[in-house]
């Protein structure tokens, strides 16, 4: 309201042109005046009333008992005058002046909600909501002012009429579409942090009791535990309970629609959004702020990965989301991108809304290293915004490789035969060998294996140049980050594709739908257990998601080398140990395994155990995320000239570099950082200047030759007097 265009001949200009109004009864409400458009001294054209002093608290009265929105109003801002303070005045001065704006606003506790950064003073709580964890973000507001010229007479300016937040939304009362009950505003607001932890609770299925146990512990904090709150609390978690299963993605028939209201609706959670139009492609950026805080958290001086294109065959925009890694070195999902363009202009965009989010918190915020998984993905946005190295990750060639001789070889001798030829391409990028030579022998050697080799030429051989120009250029990720990226990627896919509506694969409102709920919230409980202990059985799934945490259970002695072949290492089972897992060309990123874990294409356990073991012998070459960091080291060494500047600033950069990492490598492998710390030697500073440090004198002001004052940073004489024992004699 006060924002829409209205004919000027309908708007008033003074208000002595304004009619007394004086309904009857002990309460009245907006609904029982008659608003006049009106423009008052400030330029703008607000709904006003004039109604006599003496009814004013029998206005706002009725204004709370609003049946629709039941609530309160509180003075958010008020002054006053004294009569004879002003020789001129206009109209509509005030001698009080008040602004009332509803308890449930202006700020929001709730998801997606907003404080006010400008709120500086302490709030009224008198004629609040119940605590100030009930504030929903509601925008009803109105000022009465007692006029200057007319002081029997009160000015009523309504700014907003309306409950609703900032997206147009009903935030409270029985309306709330999102309310827990037809009483919730008789319920305490949960905060944002007990909700999800209720909410991420009832997602895995977890038992109500338990969930109840720990929600009564939540709100503890906020009230003291007893029977009504107990009540309240078993009710919140049912009646949540029964709202996450009733819930539907579909705010609309219409997909695009409905996109558009759920972005309206979480607008803290989205940090960019851009809707197709002739000339713009559907991009749609979200991030929480619980991955905000884990993006700033982890991601600082260390690496951010990209796992791209997931569902381009199957979903209406692929997905693309940014990956840290935890302290576990786990892949945690920082921020989702959904669209299908991946040119220049419109990576550049959602990277630039991306980082000035975080930079908005903390400028200092940089990243060590971009790990991307698609030699397609432009490089220059990442460059330009990041600023950091970019790293190249294998995961996804070696994963569809793998899948494919698997699924279109069914000759276990000859997948292993493939996939071993497979890898001989990619290692000889590093060797004096051309990759293309045993691409050709890979050809001619399974030429009767027709249904891999007519894939593999339709479809890889085309871009297979490409791939070798970036794993080539691009420094390689080691195997743990592959590792844990493919393991988010299983996750993502298992929860994805689990939904019985298949038809809701071609709406964008369901993926977001499905990130923003189900898989949030997974990801939000097993940090969340991790790091305060709580829900030990998540705990312990979580800490062996990845295949890299479950090969460091594997002891050393459960690992056997053939001498007959040399290649192959046998690996028993922790279960059962009369059970034996077979793995071939051991000590390769191209590894096989015969387990069924990886018979699916995954990256098993048992290769990544196998493959550290060989990695302490002198027999096996390599990884090829080493072989790619000694090919870079190489390079760089043989770049400058002997005895040239050149030749003294690349040596600094690699000594700089080799600290860094000894200093990496010493942290990864102790047993906390305390050790670290404690070796670390403490330097003072001399007695001296530690005493000179503390001393803060102040400076004499002394006029400069140009008429300015200038402080004179001269040290004063001191003039104490000396004790008589220090003189001799």
């Amino acid at each position: 309201m006060g924002q829409e265009i209205v004919p000027v001949e309908e708007v008033v200009q003074s208000v002595s042109d304004l009619p007394v109004q004086d309904p009857a009864g002990e309460e009245f409400s907006a609904a029982d005046l008659t608003w006049v458009k009106y423009a008052s001294s400030q330029h703008h054209t607000e709904d006003v009333a004039l109604i006599p002093y003496e009814r004013m608290e029998a206005f706002i009265t009725g204004e709370c008992n609003n049946p629709e929105c039941p609530t309160r109003f509180h003075i958010e801002r008020g002054r006053k005058r004294e009569m004879g303070s002003l020789r001129e005045y206009k109209s509509d001065e005030y001698l009080l002046y008040r602004m009332y704006w509803c308890s449930f606003g202006p700020e929001n506790y709730g998801e997606g909600g907003t404080i006010l950064p400008s709120r500086k003073y302490r709030l009224n709580t008198r004629n609040r909501a119940a605590r100030p964890q009930s504030m929903r973000g509601c925008t009803c507001h109105f000022t009465i002012k007692r006029l200057y010229a007319r002081p029997s007479l009160v000015l009523i300016i309504y700014h907003e009429r309306r409950h609703v937040n900032k997206s147009g939304f009903v935030c409270h009362g029985p309306l709330d579409k999102d309310a827990i009950g037809p009483g919730a505003r008789r319920v305490p607001y949960i905060g944002s942090e007990i909700q999800q932890q209720t909410m991420s609770l009832i997602y895995l299925g977890v038992p109500e009791e338990n969930i109840l146990q720990t929600h009564i512990e939540g709100i503890q904090r906020y009230c003291s535990s007893d029977a009504k709150v107990d009540s309240l609390a078993t009710q919140y978690v049912q009646k949540l309970g029964m709202i996450i299963k009733r819930s539907t993605h579909e705010l609309d028939l219409d997909d695009q629609a409905s996109i558009k209201m759920w972005v309206d609706r979480n607008k803290k959670s989205v940090f960019f959004y851009q809707d197709s139009t002739d000339t713009d492609a559907f991009i749609l950026g979200i991030q929480t702020d619980w991955q905000l805080q884990q993006m700033m958290r982890f991601g600082h001086q260390s690496l951010l990965a990209s796992h791209s294109s997931f569902g381009v065959s199957k979903l209406k925009y692929p997905l693309h989301t940014l990956l840290v890694f935890d302290s576990r070195r786990h892949a945690l999902p920082v921020a989702w991108i959904i669209t299908r363009s991946v040119t220049k202009q419109d990576t550049m965009k959602w990277m630039r809304a991306l980082t000035d989010r975080v930079h908005s918190i903390d400028p200092t915020w940089k990243i060590g290293g971009f790990i991307v998984d698609d030699p397609a993905s432009e490089l220059d946005p990442i460059r330009d915004v990041f600023a950091c190295p970019i790293l190249f990750s294998l995961w996804h060639i070696r994963r569809t490789w793998l899948k494919n001789v698997i699924k279109k070889c069914s000759n276990s001798e000859v997948q292993r035969e493939i996939f071993v030829q497979l890898g001989k391409v990619i290692y000889s990028i590093w060797s004096e060998k051309n990759p293309m030579n045993a691409l050709e022998q890979l050809l001619q050697d399974f030429v009767d294996q027709t249904t891999f080799i007519k894939y593999f030429k339709s479809y890889w051989v085309p871009k297979l140049e490409m791939w070798i120009d970036t794993i080539r250029n691009l420094a390689l990720a080691s195997q743990e980050s592959c590792g844990a990226i493919e393991g988010y990627h299983l996750k993502l896919k298992a929860k994805a594709y689990d939904d019985l509506q298949l038809d809701a694969l071609q709406r964008v409102d369901w993926l977001v739908h499905k990130l923003t709920t189900e898989i949030h919230s997974g990801y939000w409980l097993n940090l969340y257990a991790d790091e305060s202990g709580s829900f030990p059985e998540v705990k312990a799934e979580y800490i062996v998601s990845t295949s890299w945490q479950r090969a460091l259970q594997i002891p050393n002695d459960a690992v056997f080398f053939d001498g007959k072949e040399p290649l192959s290492a046998k690996v028993a089972s922790q279960k059962d140990a009369s059970q034996m897992r077979t793995v071939w060309n051991a000590g390769s990123e191209f590894s096989l395994c015969d387990c069924s874990w990886s018979m699916q294409g995954n990256l098993c356990k048992h290769i990544i155990k196998v493959n550290m073991m060989c990695g302490r012998q002198k027999d096996f070459q390599p990884s090829l995320s080493f072989q790619s960091f000694q090919h870079i080291l190489l390079d760089l060494w043989q770049k400058p000239l002997d005895d040239s500047f050149s030749l003294d600033l690349s040596v600094a950069w690699v000594m700089q570099m080799q600290e860094r990492i000894q200093k990496a490598v010493e942290l990864a492998t102790s047993d906390g950082i305390a050790q670290v710390a404690g070796k670390l030697p403490i330097q003072w500073t001399n007695k001296r200047g530690r005493r000179a440090a503390a001393k803060r004198t102040n400076p004499v002001v002394l006029p400069h030759s140009n008429g300015s004052l200038q402080k004179d940073l001269t040290p004063k004489k001191s003039r104490k007097r000396k004790r008589m024992s220090t003189f001799q004699g």
